[in-house]
Order: structure tokens, then sequence, then C-alpha cells
């Protein structure tokens, strides 16, 4: 099978010579670590996404090019930079917009601490909208439309477009607690900013209506955490599934495009019906921790396709809980719909030893020679 066929093949729960062998990345701490342990040097523009591919000869290359990426959020986005300097931390600008302090990233990772955010009221989404969401900004569309269009009817490998994101942009910048509050209190504000985003995003693919075929769509959201949503079912059904729904119609209709790829984190039991209802029907990349696959699988049972679901603690834990997490796992690879990979980026608990195992062991898993 050609790696177009395989792909879709899985997505459409139907049978395949082998499954695609696809990872996740790792994170810059973890390459750091490999590095002192045994990993080749890899470019530094390439490490946090190449540097598993590129050593392992996955086949991820090919399920992620040749794609098509256009922008359909922020147009400028917002420049990043340092605005004060207070000893060990800075207070800096991020590209959404928002004011956060943080450990200076030379002392190693953090996590934010928000001071402001791009949209706080009205008037910040108004000129926000305006200055940064137009969809006639120049740029929107990457060069080479049309070759892209004609190599979509005979390329051996999937095709790819980023559809980009709904209420997680949103949730990015008002911030968490600003975006569940308008939810709550002006759930027609949010309305208004979902259905501006999809007319954004209708308006960028309408270049690409009727030209090419689309084998999969791939959103990102990261609305849900480690007890469920962010946001109740009620408003994601009324207010999401709909927007959702204009996308998915238009691009199978345009484009052929019947396979939608969500990547959330979290517990996404609650949103996982009105997804399917809506088109978007590969979950991705079902953090074991927070969600089961199995009950997905049972209850919505050909509907739904995964990626992921490989328990990431496993393979710090050590080769017995690799063997037993890919054990755990085989049942629902031989029932097929399923991609298995890292629930996240690797993180850097695991060492080089464990992560060269876990390849070993996933490929003999899925039929392909380590």
């Amino acid at each position: 099978m050609t790696h177009r066929e395989r792909l879709l093949a899985v997505y459409h729960n139907q049978p395949v010579d082998r499954v695609p062998d696809w990872e996740f990345g790792l994170w810059q701490q973890t390459y750091d670590r490999w590095r002192t342990e045994g990993l080749p040097e890899t470019k530094e523009e390439d490490r946090v996404w190449g540097a598993i591919p590129s050593y392992f000869h996955t086949d991820d290359y090919e399920y992620v090019d040749p794609g098509f990426w256009p922008n359909a959020g922020l147009l400028p986005g917002f420049e990043y930079k340092v605005l004060e300097e207070k000893g060990d931390h800075i207070i800096a600008q991020d590209g959404d917009g928002a004011l956060a302090e943080m450990i200076r990233p030379e002392l190693g990772a953090s996590i934010p601490h928000y001071l402001r955010y791009a949209i706080e009221t009205k008037a910040d989404w108004e000129q926000f909208r305006d200055e940064r969401l137009n969809p006639d900004t120049a740029g929107r569309l990457p060069e080479g439309v049309d070759d892209f269009c004609r190599y979509t009817h005979t390329a051996d490998t999937p095709t790819g477009l980023g559809a980009g994101s709904t209420y997680g942009w949103i949730r990015n910048w008002m911030g968490v607690e600003n975006a569940s509050l308008a939810v709550a209190e002006d759930p027609e504000w949010v309305g208004e900013m979902l259905t501006h985003l999809t007319d954004l995003k209708l308006s960028v693919f309408q270049r690409l209506a009727g030209k090419c075929k689309i084998d999969s769509v791939h959103w990102w959201e990261d609305i849900c955490f480690n007890k469920g949503p962010l946001i109740s079912p009620r408003f994601f059904e009324k207010y999401m599934v709909p927007q959702y729904r204009r996308v998915t119609d238009f691009l199978r209709r345009e484009c052929g495009c019947d396979t939608n790829v969500l990547d959330c984190d979290g517990n996404i039991h609650a949103l996982v019906p009105g997804w399917l209802d809506c088109g978007i029907n590969v979950m991705f990349p079902v953090e074991a921790a927070h969600t089961d696959g199995y009950k997905i699988k049972e209850e919505f049972g050909d509907r739904v396709a995964m990626r992921g679901y490989v328990d990431k603690r496993a393979l710090i834990s050590g080769k017995e809980a690799i063997d037993a997490e890919l054990a755990r796992l085989k049942p629902l690879l031989e029932r097929g719909g399923f991609v298995p990979h890292t629930d996240h980026l690797v993180p850097p608990d695991v060492s080089w030893e464990n992560y060269c195992y876990y390849r070993q062991q996933k490929c003999r898993l899925i039929g392909k020679e380590p």
C-alpha cells in the first residue's frame, strides 16, 4: 500500500498491510538530555519535531508533507518582546499579545504567570478582529496554491490541510478565566467570535474549492483538562458544533475530504459525540491519563479513529512498563482505526535507552521492521 492508501484505510477503520509508523515530537529539554545519551545532533530548527523521524526513519514526513497550511488566524501576529527584566525573571509579550512573567528561558522552562491578555473587553475584540483577523489581509495563503492543488490528485502520500482552531484560539487570546466568564455571562459575544473565525477560514479555503483532493483536515483545540471540557457541552453543541460543520461540509463538498483530525488534550469524552456529529472523526493525541480510548471505540465503533494513546509515563518507568503498555494497546490495534504513538511530546524524564526500546517494540507491534 502507498502511504496515502495506508493512512486513509486506518482512518476509515479498514484493513492495512501495516499500521502507519507515526510519532509525536519531544521537548527541547528531552533533546538536550538525549544528546548526552546517544542521539546524534539534529538541525537546530528541526529538533522538537524532526529529531525522532530523522533518526528512526518513521513515516512522519510522508504524513505531514505535502500539506497546505494557510493562515486563518492572527495576521499579523504579535511580536515577541521582553518588556522588563527582573533578576531571574522577565516580563514579555508573546505571539498572542498576552503579557506574562516567567523565568528567563536560558534558566529553564516554566509556566508563565499571565498579567494581561490581548482581549479583555468587547472593544479589545473589535480592534483585534479588524487589525489581525481580516480575511483580506495579504499572505494568508502560501505560495504555490495551484501547484499543490494539481499534485493532490496524483500524490501517493496523504494530503493535509490545516484548519487552525476555534475556541482554543479564543482561550489563548482571552485566558481561561476570562473566556470562561464570557461563555457564562455573554455567550452570544463568544458565538460572534466563533462565527467570525469560521467566516475567515471559509474565505481562505474558498481558493481551494473544486481544485484539489484533501485527505484530512487538521484542527487544534486543547479545550479540555483532566476532568473534562473547559466549556459546557451545551455551549459546545449550540455555538461550536455548527461552526465546525460549516467548514467540514464545505471541504467535503469542494475538496472531497471526509476525515478531520482533532488535537485536544485532557478528558475529551463529553465532546466526542458533538465532534463526530459535525464530521470531526479522528481523535488525537488521546491522553491515556485522562481519556479511555477503549470506551470511545466501544461507544462509537467505526465512526471514530484515534491517534496516540501510548501512555508516555510508561516510557519513564522502563522496559517492563513499556511492554505492558504496548500489550494493553494490542487489542485496540487489532480492532483497527488506531495509530499508536506517545500521547504527547516525549518528556525529559524519558531516557534515550528507554525510548529506543519503545521504538523497537512498537515497530514490531505495528508490523514494521525496526
